[in-house]
């Protein structure tokens, strides 16, 4: 598990990072994703290019916020975004390639998706072996790059919205409450449901409950 990002760490300035860039005249995209751990579900990335000296206020890292504050970051991201990209990688993909790779995919797709092509890429956490873009990489970017922390947001709130709607057509794994994570009560629902085309198989928890 990942440790919890040191608020202290950030700075005063939330668009301290983008103003490196800013200032030479070059646009910058935050990439982040959601949806590395569940049980189900897809993985889904979002890139977000700021318009200059523009601050989101409230945004922050997406798992600090409550469900309904990021629903409300979101629109307010979209309305403000000088453009945003989304792309997800299927649990058919995730099983073919493997969550890490699946995870690459997913950001390739939502840069791909980005109306502007920005001059940098700064990504979440560590740098991403075949992004096919040069890119920095920020330990807790989601904390303390303002750009990543609205990609945050998108990315959560594009997948939670998606396994809502699954959970309407799945009813049993709380897919609305956990939205594919393995939490007790998905867990339970597999042993008495089985699984559906939306499980990832080649999760190690998820393998084990299918070997019992």
């Amino acid at each position: 598990m990942r440790p919890e990002p040191d608020k202290s760490r950030r700075p005063q300035d939330l668009l301290e990072y983008e103003r490196r860039f800013w200032g030479r005249g070059r646009s910058v995209a935050g990439v982040d994703e959601a949806g590395r751990g569940p049980l189900a579900g897809p993985v889904v990335a979002a890139a977000v290019v700021l318009p200059r000296e523009v601050c989101v206020d409230g945004a922050d890292d997406s798992k600090a916020l409550t469900a309904e504050v990021r629903e409300e970051l979101y629109v307010r991201i979209l309305e403000t975004a000088r453009c945003v990209g989304v792309g997800a990688a299927s649990v058919r993909e995730i099983d073919r390639r493997n969550i890490l790779r699946a995870t690459t995919v997913a950001m390739q797709r939502a840069l791909g998706r980005l109306a502007h092509t920005p001059d940098h890429v700064v990504v979440d956490g560590l740098p991403v072996k075949h992004l096919g873009r040069e890119h920095e990489a920020v330990v807790d970017g989601d904390a303390l790059v303002h750009s990543i922390a609205c990609a945050s947001i998108v990315a959560k709130v594009v997948r939670d919205r998606l396994m809502h709607r699954l959970a309407a057509r799945y009813p049993g794994y709380a897919w609305d409450k956990n939205v594919g994570y393995g939490t007790a009560q998905h867990r339970a629902a597999i042993d008495e449901l089985g699984i559906t085309p939306h499980h990832r198989l080649t999760f190690t928890g998820l393998q084990f409950e299918l070997e019992l």
